[in-house]
């Protein structure tokens, strides 16, 4: 006998687990004692509305697959004129997903997403019957929902021997075609689409482990990679899968082709997302124009899976993408979609849309740029930005409800691939405590890190931690302020920082007492970063220094061979650089470096360090700088003395310190000098100093009568001219 598209299936529905795979038989195999038996029990139950009610109205499935047998084979009976010799195998399979009913209505699609009406095997379109052909092979029909009732009528040959009792048995799925690579003969048995089970939940939030849901070694990927983005096939999905899966093996390299293929030759329409009338999502068409939205980037991903024998499920759902505002709330229809697939006995999840690249801020481009973090992603990482309608598919225990999806934190792809891990406060949205707010990042390796509040690097104190970050920020301005956090690898090859989190800041009230200098360079302090390029143990650990007097001294181990310069800067002070140099001191002891500083006037002020190996002729490199802060409005310190090229490094002064001497006054001299013959202080005469026991040079200068006085040394005895090492001025009367 020759079945027709969908009949007898109009309707039926059965448990979304369950599968039953039936044999039609003629009447006469009814006869046998057993299956008389059962069907006889079926008809009794079965009421005469069809099959589909007596599915829905029967509680025994084998007496349910009885009756429907008899049924089918009656109806055949009567069209084929009592001879029912054809066996025909029907398999009935429930898909995932909700129970929404599918109806056939012998519709078949021609391949582009249309349903073309067909009429009745055996007979033509204008009704009148036609001569059979033997069938040569089996012929398999499947006709199915995304999310409802999966049918396939397979069609054997006539007068084929039934294996009765193998036959009517009951499967756990379909026997759907695999490809497989070039040694990959015949079909693959895969289980059916199923509903997301406790197996494949992950545990909520994320612990931290893995960035994917599935062990996964990209560099066995990589041959895989290059072969798939070397297929160029346009014309039928079936021979681009053909094409992909010849160097696939398992089917996660199946997905994986598919995966690499699309993102890195479908790109996102921006046209058809702007005009929907020029916008087609079915997958030929996907295909053929290499372009969709994230609809047909789904969709397309779907149907190569399904051919490669692949489960995969096309979801959709709420998405923190383009044009998301922080803490907004989402309401409506869908607005992304996005797959999950199965493998290893899981479901994962993966967005080929937005793993293929993005689009700029008008979205009037998009620019192909691949990001590994969407393939099969952990899914406590994916709900970040991925919502999904069913909250089954978020495969998270618990599930995330929708007012945490939206007050949550946005942590973008670029967050996770630098080895992030954590932010704090958790929500997107901060309110201010006192003009201040307190945000901090974790990570796994050493970061660099900046910021810019309300596009501008000011207004805040960010300091670097061995495996993260600390940032505090003081708005100046009550209101909304867009806060937006900026990282780096250290050992990266350009000077680009990638945006990694993005918060609001709401700010009532304003701590005017806070204010940081334009000057100053984020992030403060000493860190990680500064004892790589050689400044190790510092005597100041915190990235503010304190000082009453408006003194302080700043200690360091150096590495070898580096070469030191800093400088004083403030947004109230009119030095120049020379003077900004002066009020600092360097004093070299050993391996060991100190900075004296005496500031000028009280405030705030960044005190810079630069440094180069001194093998190197090249300029000096900013390392990092202090805040330096003094609220006492009595402190002004003059300058240290002027230095010359032959006041060496390792020389000291420990009296007097200050630049500017009173006039009229006997000046005590108290010099660190090695390696020195003589050495004489010039003012209006000239002094010379004698070296102690101890080994420093002392002596006193009168200052009557002089505007400057200089410190000069021999340095061999045999030659009798002095170098200039230092400079003093003299107080006017």
């Amino acid at each position: 006998m020759v079945l027709p598209m969908g009949v007898a299936f109009a309707g039926t529905k059965i448990s979304p687990r369950l599968t039953v795979r039936l044999l039609l038989l003629p009447p006469f195999a009814l006869t046998h004692p057993i299956l008389h038996k059962a069907s006889e029990a079926a008809a009794r139950r079965a009421e005469p509305r069809g099959p589909a009610r007596a599915f829905a109205r029967m509680g025994n499935v084998r007496s349910c697959c009885i009756a429907l047998a008899r049924r089918l084979c009656w109806s055949c009976e009567k069209e084929d004129e009592g001879k029912a010799s054809d066996l025909t195998h029907v398999e009935v399979q429930a898909a995932t997903g909700e129970d929404r009913q599918s109806t056939s209505t012998g519709l078949q699609e021609d391949g582009n997403g249309n349903n073309r009406s067909q009429p009745p095997k055996g007979r033509d379109r204008n009704g009148q019957q036609v001569p059979r052909e033997p069938y040569k092979q089996t012929q398999a029909v499947t006709s199915y929902s995304n999310e409802g009732t999966q049918v396939t009528v397979e069609i054997h040959p006539r007068n084929t021997t039934p294996q009765l009792l193998k036959k009517l048995s009951f499967g756990k799925g379909l026997r759907k075609p695999s490809l497989r690579g070039q040694d990959n003969k015949g079909f693959q048995k895969t289980e059916a689409p199923r509903p997301p089970s406790g197996k494949d939940l992950h545990a909520y939030p994320w612990d931290k482990s893995s960035l994917k849901s599935m062990p996964v070694d990209l560099q066995q990927f990589e041959k895989l990679d290059a072969y798939a983005l070397k297929v160029n096939v346009k014309n039928s999905i079936e021979e681009l899968v053909t094409a992909l899966l010849k160097q696939a093996r398992t089917d996660l390299e199946k997905v994986r082709a598919i995966w690499i293929w699309i993102c890195h030759h479908i790109e996102y329409d921006v046209v058809g997302y702007h005009n929907k009338s020029q916008l087609s999502c079915k997958p030929i068409d996907v295909l053929q124009t290499g372009k969709s939205v994230c609809e047909g980037y789904a969709g397309l991903f779907e149907q190569m899976c399904s051919i490669a024998g692949i489960q995969c499920m096309k979801l959709s759902g709420y998405s923190k993408g383009y044009g998301y505002k922080m803490g907004q709330t989402f309401t409506g229809d869908s607005d992304h979609a996005w797959n999950a697939v199965y493998l290893d006995g899981r479901w994962h999840l993966l967005d080929s849309t937005w793993g293929s690249g993005s689009v700029d801020d008008s979205f009037s481009k998009f620019t192909f740029r691949y990001n590994e973090f969407y393939f099969l992603t952990h899914p406590a990482l994916f709900v970040n930005n991925h919502f999904p309608d069913n909250s089954n598919w978020q495969l998270l225990k618990p599930a995330l409800a929708l007012k945490d999806f939206e007050n949550n934190m946005l942590h973008n792809s670029n967050f996770y691939t630098m080895g992030l891990l954590a932010a704090h406060p958790e929500t997107g949205v901060i309110q201010t405590v006192n003009g201040k707010a307190a945000i901090s990042v974790d990570c796994r390796s050493s970061m660099l890190f900046t910021f810019k509040l309300k596009g501008i690097q000011e207004h805040g104190l960010m300091t670097l931690r061995k495996h993260g970050m600390t940032l505090e920020v003081y708005p100046q301005k009550t209101g909304s302020h867009k806060l937006q956090i900026f990282a780096k690898p250290p050992k990266a090859s350009d000077d680009v920082y990638n945006c990694v989190l993005e918060y609001v800041l709401e700010c009532k009230s304003v701590d005017k007492s806070t204010r940081f200098p334009k000057d100053l360079h984020q992030p403060v302090g000493p860190s990680w970063f500064s004892e790589r390029q050689g400044f190790l143990r510092p005597s100041h650990p915190d990235p503010i220094i304190h000082t009453n007097d408006g003194r302080c001294s700043v200690t360091f181990t150096l590495g070898k061979d580096i070469s030191v310069l800093a400088s004083l800067h403030s947004d109230n002070s009119s030095l120049t650089e020379d003077m900004r140099r002066r009020h600092i001191m360097q004093i070299h002891r050993g391996n060991q470096i100190e900075f004296k500083i005496h500031l000028p006037h009280a405030g705030n002020f960044v005190l810079k360090i630069y440094a180069k190996k001194k093998s190197d002729p090249g300029n000096y490199d900013y390392i990092f700088n202090y805040l330096i802060s003094c609220l006492n409005t009595d402190v002004k310190w003059p300058a240290f003395p002027q230095s010359y090229s032959k006041w060496a490094e390792d020389y000291e002064i420990l009296e007097p310190l200050s630049g500017l001497l009173p006039a009229n006054r006997n000046v005590q001299f108290k010099l660190k000098l090695h390696g020195i013959a003589k050495v004489l202080v010039q003012a209006d005469n000239t002094y010379p100093l004698t070296r102690s026991r101890d080994g420093y040079w002392e002596g006193t200068c009168n200052t009557s009568g002089c505007t400057e006085v200089f410190v000069m040394v021999h340095e061999n005895a045999n030659h009798s001219f002095y170098s200039h090492v230092l400079k003093y001025e003299v107080e006017t009367q």
